[in-house]
C-alpha cells in the first residue's frame, strides 16, 4: 500500500536523514536500542539518529493505535508489537513520518526524544523462539549442487518444496558481535578416516531475514493469500557455514553443527509498509519448469510478491584494514533470484499445521545471481576453493580466515521513489578457542 509516506519529496528536520543511504524518512525501521549505560528499549532509526520509543510515550506524542502500537515497541524485545499486525504498524509509521516530517508541529517536542546512533548500542530487536532456514535461491542452489553432482545438480524435489530445515536461535548474534570460528568432525576426500580441530573452510551466505508477526495456532495452516499478513518485517541475514563440517555431516539428516555454532543478523526490522515500492512480481518460471501446486499458489502474491532488493558482500581483511584500502565488494546480488516467494515459505512451513509465533526468524537461504560477480557464498565465488579471491592488499582468499570481516548491505531502489536500507550486518571471524 503506497501512500504519502513513501512520497521521494517527503523530508525531515533531521538533516541526516535527507538522502540517509538506508534510514531517511520513508523507512522509519525499528529496533531496540541502549542509550548511553541505559536499559534496552524500542527505537526508531531516522538518519543518524534514534527516536526513543518511551520517551516519545511520555511526551504525548501518541494517540488511539498508534499510542497501542508504540507502547508494544517501547519494551526490550519488538515480541508484542511483531504480534500486533499491519494494522497496528501502519498507524505507527503514519504517525512517525508526521512527527519526523519537515515543518512538524511537534518538532520541539521530538528533538528531546532523539540519541545520536553513534553512542547507542544496538540489541536483538526480538527473542527469537524458532529459526528455520529456506534454500530459496536457484542460483545457489544449482552452483552448490554442480560441485557434487555435475550432471544433476538439482535434486527433483527442488521445484515442488521450498526446502529449509530448523536452525538454532540460541546463537542468532546481531550486527556487530564477532564470530568465534568453531571447531568440529571433518573428513577430507584423501583422508582414511575423519579429524577434530578448527575448521578450515569457513563461508558466509548472503540471505534476507523475515521476521514472523502474527503467528497461527498449532494445526491451523496459513493460506498462501493469507500468508503476507504474517510477515512483520525484513532484516538482513548472515547464516555462517562450516563446509568442511558439512561436508561430512549433511548425509543423511542435513546441517548441524556446521550451522548451529553463529548467525547474525542486521538489527533494524524495516517494515512490510516501508518495502512496498520494492514490491515486483515473481519472476515467472522457465519454460518446462512445474507450477506450484495449488496451496502455494496465489494469484496476488505471483503479481506483488516478489522482491526487488540489491544484495551486497563487501569483505574487509586485515591485510586491507593495514593497509587503509576499503573493503572488496565479494558479489552484488538481487532478492528477485529467489524462486519461492516469502509468502510461499510461510504457507509450506505451516502447511502441515506447524504454528509460528510472533519474533520468529525465517531465512531464505543464500542468494546468488546467475554469475561469479554475484555469488552470495565464497564456495561458489572460489569454485570449492580452487580459485582464490585476490584482493588489493595482495592477500588471496579460498575462504575465510581469522581477523576477517564480512559486511553485508541491502537496497532498495526504484524510479520515482526515496531509496532505503537496511543497515549492515557485519561480524569480524576470531579464532577458534
Amino acid at each position: 500500500m503506497l501512500d504519502h509516506t513513501h512520497d521521494p519529496k517527503r523530508q525531515s528536520f533531521v538533516p541526516s536523514a535527507n538522502g540517509h543511504p538506508d534510514f531517511p524518512i520513508q523507512n522509519l525501521p525499528l529496533g531496540i536500542f541502549s542509550p548511553g549505560d541505559g536499559a534496552p528499549r524500542g527505537g526508531v532509526a531516522i538518519g543518524d539518529k534514534i527516536l526513543d520509543l518511551t520517551e516519545a510515550l511520555a511526551a504525548g506524542l501518541f494517540t488511539g493505535e498508534a499510542a497501542k502500537a508504540a507502547e508494544a515497541a517501547s519494551g526490550a524485545a519488538l515480541n508484542a508489537f511483531l504480534a500486533l499486525g499491519a494494522g497496528s504498524r501502519r498507524a505507527l509509521r503514519l504517525r512517525l513520518s508526521e512527527l519526523l516530517a519537515q515543518g512538524s508541529p511537534e518538532q520541539g517536542k521530538v528533538e528531546k526524544c532523539l540519541h545520536d546512533a553513534a553512542d547507542c548500542t544496538l540489541h536483538l530487536p526480538a527473542h527469537i523462539g524458532d529459526y528455520t532456514d529456506f534454500y530459496v535461491g536457484i542460483h545457489h542452489a544449482t552452483n552448490i549442487g554442480k560441485q557434487f553432482r555435475p550432471d544433476n545438480p538439482l535434486l527433483p524435489n527442488y521445484k515442488y518444496v521450498p526446502i529449509g530445515y530448523h536452525g538454532r536461535a540460541s546463537s542468532i548474534r546481531p550486527s556487530g558481535e564477532p564470530v568465534r570460528r568453531p571447531r568440529g568432525q571433518a573428513k577430507p576426500p584423501d583422508a582414511a578416516v575423519p579429524s577434530f580441530g578448527p575448521v578450515q573452510r569457513l563461508d558466509y551466505e548472503l540471505e534476507l531475514g523475515i521476521w514472523v508477526g502474527p503467528g497461527n495456532d498449532l494445526g491451523e495452516p496459513i493460506r498462501i493469500d493469507e500468508a503476507s499478513g504474517h510477515v512483520g518485517g525484513y532484516c538482513l541475514l548472515n547464516d555462517w557455514s562450516a563446509r568442511d563440517i558439512q561436508a561430512w555431516e549433511y548425509q543423511p539428516l542435513g546441517p548441524f553443527l556446521s550451522k548451529n555454532f553463529g548467525s547474525t543478523i542486521s538489527t533494524w526490522i524495516v517494515t512490510p509498509e516501508a518495502m512496498a515500492p520494492f514490491r515486483i512480481a515473481q519472476p515467472s518460471r522457465p519454460e518446462g519448469d512445474p507450477a506450484p501446486l495449488p496451496y502455494l499458489l496465489g494469484e496476488a502474491d505471483q503479481r506483488e510478491g516478489g522482491l526487488d532488493l540489491e544484495l551486497e558482500v563487501l569483505l574487509l581483511t586485515p591485510g586491507l584494514r593495514d593497509k587503509g584500502l576499503p573493503p572488496h565488494r565479494l558479489a552484488l546480488s538481487n532478492a528477485r533470484h529467489m524462486y519461492w516467494t516469502v509468502a510461499q515459505m510461510i504457507a509450506h512451513h505451516t502447511s502441515n499445521g506447524c504454528n509460528l509465533q510472533p519474533g520468529d526468524l525465517l531465512g531464505t537461504g543464500t542468494i546468488s545471481g546467475p554469475d561469479r560477480e554475484s555469488c552470495g557464498s565464497i564456495l561458489e565465488t572460489t569454485l570449492g576453493g580452487r580459485k582464490p579471491v585476490v584482493l588489493a592488499s595482495g592477500e588471496e582468499r579460498r575462504f575465510l580466515e581469522d581477523g576477517d570481516e564480512v559486511i553485508l548491505r541491502a537496497r532498495g531502489r526504484r524510479e520515482g521513489y526515496a531509496p532505503i536500507g537496511f543497515g549492515e550486518c557485519r561480524a569480524m571471524i576470531l579464532p577458534a578457542l
